[in-house]
């Protein structure tokens, strides 16, 4: 009945059907790897033999499919395909995970007249299709998205639309295709062409069809009442299983144990009801955006309407002073000038500029400086062409980039970690164990001759005691108190549970501008070009001759005024206030050209010394402009001045792609071998180029270029030169990283010479450590694609550290690997397309990944994930967005106190939050395994206790299990928790797996220990010559006090003392034992109380139900046992972590990894790979 995920296409077979979800890079919007969708309708049997069930059953099969809500569709429907289901199950497998998920939906129906399908003729493109439905859909399939399920009851002359909603997401049922379909799909293809095509606007009917189709714009979160919050959570697996034993205890007469226990759950409940509530709230109030829109309509007229009233094709009129967008939408007339802060973290504004037209499809991500994003801040917009600022929707609610974000906080991609899959298995086992104790104590207290109903609430009572009840909550104070911690010193955590993952990390990438050196540039010079010929470096572009390169320096950029201050780029920035020239926009802009410009940039006032210049300083308009893209890593401009016979467009780029653009007669022989020296050097260089356009002076001119046309036979005019400096944290926290075996991977969108002499000046690539630049050719003239292995000369540069002294001082040891390897991102796409086989080999070995567009940085990082590494990322700029969401422990460098960009956000612009991170999650692996060994010893210690005195047909009294769980347990797990994270990184990492030799063996031991000691103290207080056997004839808490229950109870209260100390070991990954003064603090008044119990009970004997010893001997016997015990536990665990690793090596010999990664290590040290020298193909 169901089907892996595919692309939407035909011919699915009738009995099932395949849930398409848009493929995208971007982990922002989906990370399932396959779907499976089944579809069932109703059956008047299966309903009837359903109801039977739940009434034979007393209705607990309802409460069962609450947790599994697709066992009660499997039970109540039968299977049918898709055209007919009114009930969905949804089957997901994550990308990382190998188990389903379940869901069930139900699909909706809506009504829709056949008249309202018919789009209007301007809505038609010319080759037919609508622009509403273009790309994946075929001609004619737009009617399908509407109707596309006829019913014979369905009123005449009108069709039913079919969808279901899921996390937040609409999908249409698409007849043609026998598919449902994302709605974000039916727009998927649509070109830059059919996006100004949608500039008249929507007419009325073509927007109400729509809207049915797509949905309102909206991005929901829901916020439950306190009654449906409190149902949630009382009918929870955790509590349901505390109701069930408060219900025992009290039939069992333990009335304060079940009173305490019960005012602790029900306070539980009401913190969990409140916060939960207020964080929805909060979300909500943060998401909520409904705002008065003015759209266009057809014939001109302009309407004013809700947000919540937009369609993708509706055509926004944008107001001057900016606002808060609604929806995604396209610029197509004006610039915008907007802060994205909320959607990536940085603050710099961003100017958009209008799409141009052409056959190119439309995306998002492609066409970035052209998109206006939902949930982003516009701070100004401006007309140029046209009297109004126009955008054309393209996306609403949460198909938008911000409900994207907003779906990944309601839903959050599941969590493969081994730790937490163990856990469930170990506390599966623990049952196992109750239930054997169960048969145990059935079997004991039947030959005690207790009666029946005696006898079962006893044996349920001992599943209470297996099973710790409070194991949940005790595992989350440990990620809790490192949430905490982080948060103190400036890391804020948005997903506790990845914490842990910190722990596992073995590769970390970063990027390089703003992380690993300072986010500012400082412009080093210039280095002008005179015929073929490069000139000796300008350190001061302001004194170069007014030509131009010296006007392409003063108006290359993307800067605009905001409140009379120039914002922008940083590099931008510099690069104009080193020339001295000043941005002028809006009418005094206009009025120094005579027409409508961009911006007007005005030379500084001339200094006495430059007074005899050749040609006066004139004020340079900006007519057009293509902003810097990644993916092209270039931008230009169309300038004109007064007395000027034509227009002149200026490039600016990466210095490899400015060549590839010009004439090769303007660039000289020795480009290559300029830029590598300034490089090599770690200087960053940017190229620029300029040719005359023959065109009119005019904006509208200018707005009609296209990219490939200005960008066409340039003249090289010269390269900028800036210095780009090393931060002082980043070579100590590499170095520190290197030494604890933790690979550092460099992945930036700078030159890749660059990037190679910052990663030798930062001990990234150590001095003696072998350099490999890979270069990969595409096929090309029937010849097959091939890789060149170019072998790089070490050296520290001095620019990339502060001085050479610093820069000698991260020499590190030779790496064992073979080589390491740098590739710009052209090649990573060269292997990814034609090297498949090689790539794994690649990416164990690359330490260099530059030239990388934001695509290939999450790409990288998905591909590690597949070799099997915990993948760590840090960045701070907006193309680090989708690898911060890919890794698994994603550090975003950002100034606002928490991001949804990624799971952790550092206040401090510093890489030293990174082995901070990572300490605190080995720490909260450690501690979390310690808690859990801890409360699992504490079960099995009162298990052992109960067995014991169930034996001789008594139990522990009401408030000895009050004392126990709460004063002392409880207290005690809480506190074991705060200690913190070790100083410094070591080596060695926590185990992942629970089940595993140590802690299995830990747990055994402890409880053999725990039991000879149990079974000691009782054997020593039956053999002395004042033991008085209890009253077997009466069960408990009847035969309270007794001399047995009273040794049981002293001894056992000390062990959970003893247990807790033994595992809360201090190094590697955690401070010592005595740094936890609260913990300490804890052990020793509760040791001293339990001290002073055991020799003088006094007034608590009464209320503990003690039975008086009187012989002072036995009582000091009782504690020299404690003492033995507690030795003997401390000795347990050190000789289980000193001497059972090597007994394991020793024993068995070291099996070869399940890891990817690692199997690749080794078979690179067997055979290494790349050859020395020369192409391999």
């Amino acid at each position: 009945m169901s089907a892996d995920s595919s692309p939407l296409a035909g011919n699915t077979p009738a009995s099932y059907g395949t849930l398409t979800i848009e493929t995208s890079l971007d982990p922002l919007s989906s990370s399932v790897s396959s779907v499976r969708l089944s579809g069932y309708c109703g059956s008047p049997w299966r309903v009837i033999g359903y109801h039977v069930v739940v009434w034979v059953m007393a209705g607990i099969p309802l409460l069962l499919f609450r947790w599994k809500p697709a066992w009660g569709v499997w039970l109540r429907l039968q299977p049918c395909n898709l055209a007919r289901a009114e009930t969905l199950v949804i089957e997901i497998r994550d990308k990382e995970d190998s188990s389903w998920q379940h869901y069930t939906v139900q699909v909706q129906t809506e009504a829709i007249s056949e008249g309202s399908l018919e789009l209007p003729p301007q809505a038609q493109a010319e080759d037919g299709r609508s622009q509403a439905a273009v790309g994946a859909v075929p001609e004619g399939a737009w009617k399908d998205t509407s109707p596309l399920h006829r019913r014979e009851e369905a009123v005449s002359g009108q069709q039913v639309l079919r969808y279901y909603l899921f996390q937040g997401q609409r999908y249409v049922w698409i007849e043609t295709q026998q598919a449902f379909c994302q709605v974000s799909l039916l727009d998927h293809g649509r070109t830059c062409d059919d996006i100004h095509h949608s500039r008249s606007g929507l007419g009325l009917q073509d927007q109400t069809v729509r809207r049915t189709i797509y949905g309102p714009n909206v991005i929901s979160v829901p916020v439950k009442s306190y009654p449906q919050l409190l149902l949630d959570e009382a009918l929870n697996p955790y509590y349901g299983f505390q109701a069930f034993s408060i219900g025992l205890w009290l039939a069992d007469h333990y009335y304060w144990y079940a009173l305490c226990i019960f005012l602790i759950s029900s306070v539980s409940i009401c913190l969990s009801l409140y916060k939960t509530r207020k964080q929805s709230q909060t979300l909500r109030d943060m998401v909520k955006l409904s705002v008065q829109v003015c759209v266009c309509r057809p014939g001109g007229e302009k309407e004013w309407v809700d947000s919540s009233e937009l369609v993708p094709g509706d055509c926004l009129m944008l107001p001057q002073e900016g606002g808060l967008m609604p929806c995604d939408a396209a610029l197509v007339a004006g610039e915008c000038m907007v802060n994205e802060s909320s959607l990536t973290g940085e603050s710099i504004p961003v100017l958009k500029t209008a799409l141009l037209e052409g056959p190119v499809p439309y995306c998002p991500e492609t066409h970035r400086r052209h998109t206006l994003f939902c949930g982003t801040l516009i701070l100004q917009a401006r007309a140029f062409v046209g009297p109004h600022v126009l955008a054309v929707v393209t996306r609403t609610g949460f198909c938008t980039a911000k409900g994207g974000l907003v779906s990944s906080i309601l839903h959050p991609r599941p969590i493969n970690f081994k730790f937490y899959k163990h856990s469930m298995k170990f506390v599966a086992a623990l049952s196992v164990l109750a239930l054997l104790g169960t048969i145990y104590s059935i079997f004991i207290l039947h030959r005690n001759r207790v009666p029946v109903n005696e006898i079962v609430i006893r044996a349920l009572d001992l599943v209470t005691v297996v099973v710790p009840p409070a194991l949940p909550a005790a595992m989350t104070v440990c990620t809790l108190y490192a949430q905490s911690r982080l948060r103190s010193q400036g890391v804020f955590c948005i997903h506790p549970l990845r914490i842990n993952l910190g722990g596992k990390l073995r590769l970390v990438c970063f990027d390089k501008t703003g992380t690993l050196t300072e986010d500012g540039l400082d412009v080093m010079g210039v280095v002008p070009l005179k015929g073929q010929a490069f000139l000796p470096l300008v350190p001061e572009p302001r004194r170069l001759p007014m030509g131009p390169l010296l006007r392409a320096l003063a108006t290359c950029h993307a800067l605009s005024r905001l409140q009379d201050t120039p914002v922008g780029d940083p590099m931008d920035l510099k690069m104009v206030e080193s020339t001295g020239w000043v941005l002028e926009e809006g009418p005094a802009a206009d009025s120094a050209f005579g027409t409508q410009v961009l911006a007007v940039m005005r030379p500084p006032v001339q200094e006495p010394q430059l007074q005899g210049m050749e040609e006066p300083p004139l004020p340079v308009s900006i007519l057009g402009r293509f902003p810097f893209s990644s993916a092209l890593q270039r931008m230009n401009v169309v300038v004109a001045w007064l007395g000027a016979a034509q227009p002149e467009t200026y490039v600016k780029g990466s210095p490899e792609l400015v060549a590839s653009l010009c004439n090769p007669e303007t660039v000289p022989p020795n480009f290559a071998q300029m830029l590598q020296n300034y490089t090599a050097a770690g200087y960053r260089v940017v190229a620029l180029a300029g040719k005359p356009l023959p065109i009119a002076p005019s904006l509208e001119a200018a707005q009609q270029l296209t990219r490939d046309a200005v960008e066409r036979e340039l003249s090289l005019l010269g390269l900028l030169v800036m210095r780009n400096v090393l931060k002082p944290q980043t070579a100590p926290v590499i170095q520190a990283l290197r030494k604890t075996c933790l690979r550092t991977v460099m992945v930036t969108g700078d030159n890749l010479q660059t990037a190679v002499t910052v990663a030798q000046s930062c001990g990234m690539v150590g001095t003696q450590e072998r350099l490999v630049i890979v270069h990969a050719t595409p096929p090309e003239r029937g010849q097959p694609a091939s890789l060149e292995f170019l072998p790089v000369e070490s050296s520290v540069a001095v620019n990339g550290a502060k001085d050479s002294d610093q820069a000698a001082s991260y020499i590190m040891e030779p790496d064992p690997r073979f080589s390491h390897l740098a590739l710009s991102g052209f090649t990573f796409g060269v292997l990814m397309k034609h090297f498949p086989r090689l790539l794994p080999k690649v990416l164990v070995q690359g330490t260099v990944f530059a030239r990388m567009a934001p695509e290939q940085k999450t790409q990288l990082v998905c591909e590690l994930q597949k070799l099997q590494y915990c993948v760590g990322m840090c960045g701070d700029g907006a193309n680090d967005c989708g690898a911060l969401k890919a890794a698994d422990v994603g550090i975003s460098l950002s100034q606002a106190e928490a991001s949804v960009v990624s799971p952790f956000t550092s206040s401090v612009a510093s890489i030293e939050c990174v082995p901070m991170v990572i300490r605190e999650g080995r720490c909260s692996l450690d501690t979390s395994f310690s808690v859990f060994k801890y409360m699992a010893l504490y079960s099995l210690t009162q298990f052992m206790s109960v067995l014991i005195l169930y034996t001789i047909n008594t139990n522990l009294g009401d408030m000895q299990f009050l004392v126990i769980d709460l004063v002392i347990t409880t207290t005690v797990a809480v506190l074991m928790s705060r200690t913190g994270p070790a100083l410094a990184l070591g080596r060695a990492r926590p185990p992942g797996a629970l089940l595993s030799v140590p802690v299995l063996g830990s747990l055994l031991l402890q409880v053999v220990l725990v039991a000879g000691v149990q079974l000691g103290g009782y054997f020593l207080t039956v053999a002395q010559p004042w033991f008085v056997p209890l009253n077997r004839t009466l069960p408990a808490p009847d035969n309270l006090p007794n001399y047995e229950n009273t040794v049981v109870f002293s001894v056992s209260s000390f062990q959970y003392l003893i247990l807790a100390a033994a595992v809360s070991k201090g190094a590697p990954f955690r401070r010592p034992l005595y740094t936890n003064v609260p913990f300490l603090v804890a052990l020793l008044l509760l040791g001293s109380i339990l001290v002073g119990l055991l020799l003088a009970p006094g007034l608590l004997r009464g209320p503990l139900t003690l039975r008086n010893i009187t012989d002072t001997c036995f009582k000091l016997l009782l504690l020299g046992l404690v003492a033995f015990n507690f030795v003997g536990a401390f000795m347990l665990e050190s000789v289980l972590d000193q001497c059972l690793p090597a007994c394991l090596r020793w024993l068995r010999p070291k099996r070869a990894s399940k890891k990817r990664f690692k199997q690749l290590e080794q078979e690179l040290a067997e055979q290494p790979w790349p050859p020395p020298t020369g192409p391999g193909r």
